[in-house]
């Protein structure tokens, strides 16, 4: 074991304008979705997406359980968590993610299984292993053993049978990551995980991983400024039927356009940490921010919606794990599954993006 400093994770990384990709090479399934399933909302589902090459069915639009939490942001209680969880639901989302770390004694698991337990066969759950909590501090952890456990604990938390994607948070630096595949490819063979995925990776990681227990998802931080994974991960997932499941589309927030530019961090957020909230690239976003709000307040859209529609028709990302700690942000992204972009938005869009010019990114801390 040892704490979770790995060096890729503080690295800064300049991002240029990403290659393109190929989208006839996207090989991920678009499955009918019958209205009936969907009663809560009045509008035709976008139609869910294949995980992987397994059966499963998912939303493009998923609800990232990080931030109910609280350890990273501020005005966050449970009763509103939880309705914020079971809002998700209502809205029409059925993909939930979580962590075995989301917490520090795995709230963000116990949630789910409290509100959620009622729907258990309508949705589907993502957790991930491989990280946890002493004394506050993220430790690593992914011998086979730790991760046998901590799948049984989050079982327990979750109220449930089984894993429909269990995710190795994040390769240990200090176990191979065939290994840590050879474990999970044992819990699916005892029925307890239904499918394998892999988060924070490079592509020998992917590839290693695979080669033992087959990925049916990818893991990775994506939005309109950090297109990092454009160059090497996401066409590698392509190519193997992988489905990228992207967090961060809002940046934390910042895409979600609601910061104003004299905005004062509390000193528990932990957003000031990345370069995207400081200094000149702070400015800079800003800008970008409000190329995006003309562009929104043309088709009468919020900038969130904007946003994750965006993300979800790049070539090849499956599904965006919006985060949200109040009922009404994950309504507000969830009505993305009602409606898309035309081309001639994503055009003005992606010009935007252009003239925004190289960002400076920093993965998750």
């Amino acid at each position: 074991m040892h704490s979770h400093l790995a060096a890729r994770s503080h690295r800064f990384t300049v991002v240029s304008c990403p290659v393109e990709l190929n989208a006839a090479k996207v090989r991920i399934s678009h499955l009918n979705l019958t209205r009936e399933a969907y009663q809560r909302i009045d509008e035709p589902m976008q139609p869910r997406r294949r995980l992987g090459t397994t059966d499963i069915e998912i939303t493009p639009v998923a609800m990232g359980c990080w931030p109910v939490t609280g350890i990273t942001s501020v005005d966050v209680t449970r009763e509103r968590s939880e309705a914020t969880i079971r809002a998700a639901f209502d809205a029409g989302i059925n993909f939930f993610d979580t962590a075995y770390m989301y917490g520090y004694d795995g709230e963000s698991e116990q949630m789910i299984g409290d509100v959620l337990g009622d729907v258990r066969d309508e949705i589907v759950l993502a957790t991930k292993c491989g990280l946890h909590w002493e004394n506050k501090v993220s430790i690593s952890d992914a011998s086979p053993e730790r991760i046998i456990a901590e799948c049984t604990e989050s079982l327990r938390r979750l109220g449930t049978d089984r894993i429909e994607l269990y995710y190795l948070h994040a390769p240990d630096p200090q176990v191979p990551v065939a290994e840590s595949a050879g474990a999970i490819l044992e819990l699916i063979k005892a029925g307890k995980v239904l499918s394998a995925g892999l988060s924070n990776a490079s592509v020998a990681e992917l590839t290693e991983f695979n080669a033992v227990c087959p990925l049916s998802a990818y893991q990775p931080h994506y939005n309109m400024l950090q297109r990092e994974i454009e160059n090497e991960q996401l066409p590698w997932c392509i190519e193997n039927s992988v489905s990228t499941m992207v967090y961060w589309p809002l940046m934390k927030g910042l895409l979600a356009g609601k910061l104003p530019r004299d905005h004062k961090f509390d000193p528990i957020d932990g957003r000031q940490k990345y370069p995207m909230f400081q200094g000149e690239e702070w400015n800079k976003n800003h800008d970008f921010i409000d190329r995006l709000r003309q562009i929104a307040d043309g088709i009468g859209r919020s900038i969130p919606e904007l946003v994750v529609n965006w993300t979800i028709q790049q070539p090849g990302i499956t599904a965006a794990l919006c985060g949200a700690k109040r009922p009404e942000q994950i309504a507000e992204t969830a009505s993305t599954l009602t409606w898309q972009l035309s081309p001639e938005a994503i055009s003005a869009i992606d010009q935007a993006i252009a003239d925004r010019g190289p960002t400076v990114s920093r993965g998750a801390v």
